[in-house]
């Protein structure tokens, strides 16, 4: 989760000059921030920084550098940033979360996975740290490390929707098909039974989860039928069309496929995933 760390420097005017133009930089950082004007913002934080490079409050600007430059895309920048922050005040668990969601992006997994794994040392609950860090774990296929951290979440949060759905896929990953459905469906019932606390669209992509496994076991039929619930209760969901078009495609209703495979570029899916579809519908 990427986020502001409010400068919390108390502005009392200062009887140095120094001090005061330092605290005044800062001042009007904030100030542009809240304004949304991010390139003046990293002005005023770099002339604050050159003020006054040795102050113990760098590691804060540091990391709102760092944020202002992952919003603008400069993502090598911001990593140097955040560097920097970690280098003043290398167990601040914020800017480590920040640190590793950039990283992430990146496809840096071994950086997060470690700046995740710190967050936990100092933070055993943290919610964030252990889905991601599951999710990283997933991703190279250390299932035994991301169900211990699924299960950790879980015991502290039962009913994170999160934490449930990354398990169920876990349970997909690991082909224990009935593990996965039994979870989603449970999931799934919760809006019958009038107990949930989803919206309808985190139960568009329950179902969608759902549709996935069904069609891994052959059961394209019942895939069929909750990707059509998914689009009914959000027709906004992309993967939905997606995953529609492709059993539509090994149904050979090429002329359906087609037009969920339209719908799904039209909702976000770049082209590019999407041509080869797309050509297997002539």
């Amino acid at each position: 989760m990427k986020q502001f760390l409010v400068i919390l420097f108390g502005l009392v005017i200062a009887t140095s000059l120094s001090a005061q133009t330092y605290a005044e930089w800062c001042d009007r950082a904030l100030s542009a921030i809240a304004h949304d004007s991010l390139p003046q913002a990293e002005h005023y934080i770099r002339q604050a920084l050159k003020k006054d490079p040795a102050n113990s409050h760098n590691a804060l600007l540091f990391s709102n550098l760092g944020h202002i430059q992952h919003s603008q895309h400069k993502y090598d920048e911001a990593l140097e940033s955040y560097n920097l922050a970690l280098g003043i005040a290398p167990r601040n668990v914020p800017i480590l979360l920040n640190r590793a969601a950039l990283c992430m992006e990146l496809g840096k997994y071994g950086q997060a996975q470690a700046d995740y794994s710190l967050v936990l040392d100092l933070q055993p609950g943290n919610r964030e740290a252990l889905l991601m860090r599951a999710y990283v774990y997933r991703q190279r296929n250390d299932y035994h490390s991301a169900r211990a951290d699924y299960d950790t979440l879980l015991k502290h949060i039962p009913q994170d929707f999160e934490g449930r759905l990354g398990l169920a896929m876990l349970e997909q990953k690991e082909k224990r098909y009935d593990a996965s459905l039994a979870l989603l469906t449970r999931m799934v019932d919760e809006k019958a039974e009038g107990s949930s606390l989803l919206t309808s669209s985190q139960h568009a992509v329950v179902y969608v989860a759902r549709a996935g496994v069904e069609k891994e076991r052959g059961n394209n039929d019942r895939a069929l039928m909750d990707l059509d619930e998914a689009i009914r209760l959000d027709a906004s969901l992309a993967e939905a069309y997606l995953a529609r078009g492709q059993i539509y495609l090994l149904q050979k209703k090429k002329d359906f496929a087609r037009q969920d495979f339209e719908r799904a570029v039209a909702l976000g899916i770049p082209m590019v995933e999407m041509r080869g579809w797309l050509e297997q519908c002539k």
